[in-house]
């Protein structure tokens, strides 16, 4: 959904409540000001859109709720720029443009009736957390296996959606949380260590089980090696590339890696698509 009248122009909303997540990331709620495009408004888990703190720029985000969740949208932001460092300093009230979704999205169709296992590492949860919501919700939790979810962030205060990680994901029926952080700290008693390691400790079968990665790229890179060790083929792997985007629409060839666009072929991706881009990647 985009301005009625050119896609490139940001619909106003309004930031309804910010829930700090870690140090340097918080999670913005946000509503479209006009209640009809509210309304219409439909994403699917995977999807983003660009928020613009005005006056300083635009960027594009990872939608992190789920589209089961009516009424508003969350993007959880690090501050690390200009832009996200104006939204940093906004506070609930404060008006923000809003234009998107962008990209395609998990192809949850084809994950019904498998095991779900999602990998993430730093706030780069936030794409499969709208993936995680929409699977664990009542509507949906009958067409999907068991769901394992392995985090991991450099230290407990690093760790974002603590309230989805230690209280409602673990209390859904069929779900099991696993965490861990980089250096082991005097209050934690949770598991220690590199997410990739942890993965193989973990130890998920391939079988009927569809991978979800998402992180750093260190990260990803060692945890596919895990994966592979575990018997997955890299067509059972999904992970997103949505840090090259910049227009969400394919005009301003930002996001290209050879002939590929992201934002009109991603953000998702399987690993074997993944690998077969180019080395510039």
């Amino acid at each position: 959904m985009g301005h009625p009248d050119n896609p490139l122009l940001p619909m106003p909303a309004t930031i309804q409540k910010i829930i700090p997540e870690t140090p340097d990331v918080n999670t913005f709620r946000v509503t479209l000001d006009d209640p009809e495009a509210q309304a219409a408004w439909h994403h699917e888990p995977g999807q983003l859109a660009m928020l613009s703190a005005f006056g300083v720029g635009e960027a594009m985000f990872s939608i992190s709720s789920a589209p089961t969740r009516k009424g508003y949208l969350e993007f959880s932001v690090k501050r690390m720029g200009h832009v996200t460092s104006a939204l940093h300093q906004l506070a609930p009230g404060a008006s923000i443009g809003l234009r998107g979704p962008y990209g395609n999205h998990f192809p949850y169709g084809k994950m019904r009736g498998k095991d779900l296992l999602f990998i993430g590492g730093g706030f780069a949860l936030a794409p499969l957390r709208s993936l995680i919501d929409f699977v664990l919700d009542p509507a949906h939790r009958g067409d999907y296996g068991h769901v394992d979810i392995i985090y991991g962030a450099r230290s407990s205060g690093d760790l974002c959606f603590k309230r989805d990680l230690f209280e409602n994901w673990p209390q859904a029926e069929g779900t099991t949380v696993y965490t861990t952080i980089d250096v082991a700290e005097e209050q934690w008693s949770g598991h220690v260590g590199f997410v990739p390691a942890y993965v193989e400790e973990v130890a998920p079968s391939g079988e009927s089980r569809v991978a979800l990665v998402c992180g750093p790229p260190v990260m990803i890179k060692f945890t596919l090696q895990a994966l592979d060790k575990l018997g997955f083929a890299d067509d059972q792997v999904y992970s997103t590339l949505e840090l090259r985007m910049k227009c969400g629409i394919g005009k301003c060839g930002r996001c290209n890696i050879g002939s590929t666009f992201v934002c009109l072929e991603g953000p998702v991706f399987t690993m074997a698509q993944i690998k077969a881009l180019p080395p510039e990647f």
